[in-house]
């Protein structure tokens, strides 16, 4: 049986924080028609655009960021360099 405490740690080690989402002012603005876009086709660009940050920065950003505000890495991770 598994402690409250480690319980708590699991479920705050995926607690998901939003990054950015899109909307139809977004395609507008980079001068797209949404006038027959209904929420499917919003929902498909947003999975869409969600894969392609994880495949082209995401992990890049991070690192970056992460360094920027002094987040400290696994000992193991350091030795890597």
């Amino acid at each position: 049986m598994k402690s409250t405490s480690k319980i708590k740690r699991e479920k705050r080690y995926y607690d998901d924080f939003p990054i950015t989402s899109v909307c139809r002012a977004d395609l507008e603005s980079a001068g797209f028609d949404t006038i027959n876009v209904d929420n499917d086709i919003m929902l498909e660009l947003a999975s869409k655009m969600a894969n392609a940050y994880c495949d082209i920065g995401f992990w890049e950003d991070l690192e970056i960021l992460a360094k920027y505000l002094k987040i400290k890495k696994h000992k193991k991770f350091n030795k890597r360099k």
